[in-house]
């Protein structure tokens, strides 16, 4: 079998009303498809951004005429063949996670395998989490506890709320996380996202105003890249630091994790390496006895948290967990539920793709 054509769709829609974090305001969707072609038939498709347009031609160049079943192989010749040096950040890295999420959804589709279970297939019902509780206008307390209450109602057990807007000050964004514990009672697990809104400081003072509140963890507390300050905060809070969304390849988890900045792993397959970066960054976690619960998407998070024996819970957005790109997946108390479909499993929504995407 050989790679013979690699094409993307990239799907954009303006939300009618923006939302925002603690530093950036979304005011459109943009999501993307690539696919990975074959003499064969066969088509691998993934999720990924649409920043990997930039790097389309390159994919072709380094992918096309060979043998997508040398996954490793072929990241190896992404990363290092031709190039001065490797970019292990940024656009690059993440053209590099798409193709190699495509390569393992086409292979398990040549072998009509569910990947989740080509990769270990460990736990087949996944807890999973409602991320949301974002910054909208007109958007305050009373509105934030009826979006969280809505996600219990669908039965979600576990929720995520946005915090670290510098709009308000301190007490009043924890004032925020103490009217959503009440209003989800004390046995709903609480994650606050601070989207590296702080210095180390700041974020310790913030993280010691909720700690009455129970939150499950603290995520990205602080600015990218800030090993030692997400130490200092990890190491000053008696509940788990969470991180790793911006971070890539082994190298880079490798550093943040032997720093002793995370508790619980949340490489993002879409920005990390892909799939085999991923499974290597999981097996140092769990050397370190540490727990992957990956950003993103839980069409692909579900795919990871359920291959590995240290997955612990599998992400979803409800702005668009039911009309995004990808359709619905099996969702009962709570969990995400697994399936045998091959590959990645993703269930794509072909009349919106069609309807809003460019092909490219």
């Amino acid at each position: 079998m050989k790679i013979t054509d690699i094409k993307m769709t990239v799907v954009k829609q303006r939300l009618e009303k923006p939302f925002w974090n603690s530093i950036v305001t979304t005011r459109s969707k943009s999501r993307a498809r690539l696919e990975i072609y074959t003499n064969e038939g066969l088509i691998g498709m993934t999720m990924c951004s649409g920043s990997v347009r930039t790097k389309l031609n390159t994919l072709k160049e380094k992918l096309i005429g060979e043998d997508p079943l040398r996954i490793a192989y072929l990241w190896e010749k992404l990363f290092m063949g031709g190039t001065r040096k490797p970019i292990a950040k940024g656009e690059y890295i993440n053209a590099i996670s798409a193709a190699d999420n495509a390569l393992w959804d086409l292979k398990g589709k040549a072998l009509n395998q569910p990947v989740w279970k080509l990769l270990g297939g460990v736990q087949n019902k996944l807890w999973a989490y409602a991320a949301g509780g974002y910054y909208e206008e007109g958007k305050g307390i009373p509105e934030l506890c009826e979006e969280m209450t809505t996600y219990l109602r669908q039965g979600f057990q576990a929720v995520k709320m946005k915090v670290g807007w510098p709009g308000i000050t301190l007490k009043e964004d924890a004032e925020r996380v103490h009217a959503v514990r009440k209003a989800i009672g004390d046995d709903i697990a609480l994650m606050i996202d601070a989207n590296n809104a702080w210095d180390a400081h700041t974020a310790i003072r913030f993280g010691r105003l909720i700690e009455p509140y129970d939150p499950y963890w603290y995520e990205e507390p602080v600015r990218p890249d800030d090993l030692e300050g997400s130490a200092l905060v990890a190491q000053a809070l008696d509940y788990p630091v969470a991180s790793g969304e911006n971070e890539a390849t082994r190298w880079g988890f490798r550093d943040l994790i032997e720093r002793g900045g995370v508790r619980i792993v949340q490489a993002d397959p879409n920005n990390c390496g892909g799939i085999s970066e991923w499974m290597k960054i999981a097996a140092m976690a769990s050397a370190h006895h540490l727990q992957m619960a990956p950003h993103g998407q839980g069409a692909l998070g579900c795919v990871l948290v359920a291959a590995v024996d240290n997955g612990l819970v599998v992400e979803n957005y409800l702005r668009n967990f039911s009309t995004d790109m990808v359709g619905d997946l099996e969702f009962r108390d709570g969990h995400v539920i697994m399936d045998d479909a091959p590959g990645l499993g993703i269930k794509w929504n072909e009349d919106l793709i069609e309807r809003y995407g460019e092909k490219y």
